[in-house]
């Protein structure tokens, strides 16, 4: 590990995941923090140079608008990194096809790449803990498979949240279990800095064991979960609406970092 690395001019990519959600903060743009924020502030921390950060993130977004809104925008600020996140939203639809979307996956690497920008791309965390997301593990698995060779083609980084195993905890997991926490977010961040070889100071935080707790309190929380975030997600599929509706980037340009402690 190093303190010192060679990038200047950050911009991340993707959707909730890169944009931050479960990570709530008053003192970051837009009003969320998330692991990209942490990655750029421990980046801007350890170089001499001015950096600049931007995040083109939006909640909801599909791989096909990722790469239509996103790509060549994120390419046309001129980054000599970008991290991307792209395809989960995808696989959790039920009828998506892994196959396809790595074909499209393999199109956006070979943009980000053009102009020899070092890209960051991450493997789905191993979700089968989880009521919903555990329903597609299979696919996500395959899809892993797929963005292990893809970045290898590519010359890209990953970032294996697969087999960053403390991402079974549930406190690392916002409470509508979609969205990492705080603790997850800073977890994530913490696996990036690692993967660029850069020295931080964050942690991979690993919480003492939860206690097994009672069959009748895990299903009364479970039912208070699917009222309060399952059934409006459902609801939003049936009418073809997103979350993101509405929502534009945090950082669509090149910004200066504002140290964190």
């Amino acid at each position: 590990m190093s303190d010192e690395h060679p990038w200047t001019r950050y911009v991340a990519i993707g959707d909730s995941f890169t944009e931050g959600i479960g990570d709530p903060d008053t003192h970051s743009v837009g009003g969320h923090r998330g692991w990209a924020d942490r990655v750029a502030e421990t980046l801007a921390d350890r170089t001499d140079e001015d950096f600049g950060y931007a995040n083109l993130a939006v909640r909801g977004r599909l791989l096909g608008q990722i790469v239509d809104e996103q790509a060549e925008a994120a390419v046309a600020l001129g980054p000599d990194l970008i991290t991307v996140s792209a395809g989960g939203n995808d696989i959790i639809r039920p009828g998506s096809d892994p196959d396809a979307l790595a074909e499209r996956y393999d199109r956006m690497i070979a943009t980000l790449r053009r102009d020899g920008a070092t890209v960051v791309l991450f493997t789905g965390p191993d979700v089968g803990m989880t009521p919903v997301l555990g329903m597609v593990r299979g696919k996500t698995a395959i899809y892993n498979e797929h963005l292990q060779a893809i970045a290898l083609q590519h010359g890209a980084l990953v970032t294996n949240l697969w087999a960053l195993r403390v991402l079974r905890d549930p406190r690392m997991w916002a409470a509508d279990r979609l969205h990492h926490s705080p603790l997850g977010h800073a977890t994530v961040a913490a696996a990036v800095l690692d993967t660029l070889g850069v020295a931080h100071e964050l942690g991979a935080a690993v919480p003492e064991p939860l206690a097994a707790r009672p069959w009748r309190e895990a299903r009364v929380e479970d039912l208070g979960w699917a009222k309060e975030y399952l059934v409006p997600w459902v609801v939003r599929r049936v009418r073809g609406t997103s979350s993101g509706d509405g929502i534009t980037a945090k950082r669509t340009s090149m910004q200066p970092v504002a140290p964190r402690d």
